[in-house]
């Protein structure tokens, strides 16, 4: 027991649960939330939409498989290829920004996706709804940096109409 009990309390430090809190889309609206801007990010097998509650703002269809292997660095050993990487997530972080850009003080946005849609993609989008890096030219002399910009971190998910 003398031994059991510091070994116990020592490895029980080094064990961290990581949880994301997520919000789950209200049924009722309100008056208020009429008059508010909804940011829907819907996730469909042919690509990404986004939409405002009431119409559809932006689509971006999948990319090619083609251009996807290229950027990626596969040594051919089979694998399958990751569908993850065929959503233009880089276009709809593109998209958030200007968005983001308009209304300074929004911070909640909707993922919404359709059945059999992957895991690793609802986390991606996710990730790319939540935050993203912004080029910022440098100084005479100086390199560019990256800069991260919060997004909208309050977000909630659902199923695709």
């Amino acid at each position: 027991m003398v031994v059991l009990v510091p070994f116990l309390l020592i490895t029980a430090v080094f064990s961290r649960v990581t949880i994301m809190e997520l919000n789950l889309p209200s049924g009722g609206t309100s008056a208020a939330d009429k008059q508010q801007l909804s940011i829907e990010v819907i996730v469909r097998q042919k690509g990404l939409e986004i939409s405002n509650g009431k119409q559809v703002l932006a689509r971006f269809p999948l990319l090619k498989a083609e251009d996807v292997v290229a950027v990626v660095d596969n040594d051919d050993s089979g694998e399958e290829l990751d569908t993850s990487k065929l959503y233009d997530l880089k276009l709809l972080a593109k998209y958030l920004t200007r968005i983001k850009n308009q209304y300074p003080d929004k911070t909640d946005a909707l993922v919404l996706m359709e059945s059999d849609i992957e895991y690793r993609v609802l986390i991606r989008v996710m990730d790319a709804v939540r935050s993203t890096f912004v080029r910022q030219p440098g100084g005479e002399g100086e390199a560019d940096v990256l800069q991260q910009v919060v997004l909208f971190p309050d977000i909630s998910i659902g199923d695709a109409p």
